[in-house]
């Protein structure tokens, strides 16, 4: 049996020690936000803070701009669409089966922090 030396123990367990840490949010993201319209923090707090303010869920976070930017460029129809009928991670009617459309697309606009082309 080979027994390492002290040293490299050490070196090796310094190296590991930031192994496994959760990923920490882009400084721009801000898990807390909520929109200033109740009826619309109502809705995000129920249907879009599970996967927008958590960085585990790979979704776009609320606040991250950098996140957004490839999704807003990709236009208003194309976000709308992929909210109602669901795109990848994302499940139809982003879990709020009874958002209009309107709020849904205000409800981007908010975790984008960027207003939608039109």
């Amino acid at each position: 049996m080979r027994v390492l030396p002290l040293t490299l123990l050490l070196a090796l367990s310094t190296a590991l020690f930031g192994c496994g840490e959760d990923p920490k949010p882009p400084a721009s993201a801000n898990s807390n936000a909520m929109p200033k319209d109740p009826a619309l923090a109502q809705i995000y707090a129920n249907s879009c803070q599970l996967c927008h303010a958590n960085p585990a869920a790979n979704a776009p976070l609320t606040g991250d701009r950098k996140a957004w930017e490839p999704r807003i460029q990709q236009g208003s129809d194309t976000l709308l669409d992929h909210a109602i009928n669901g795109y990848n991670g994302m499940p139809p009617m982003g879990q709020c089966v009874e958002c209009s459309q309107e709020q849904f697309l205000q409800l981007i606009g908010f975790m984008a922090d960027q207003p939608l082309p039109q």
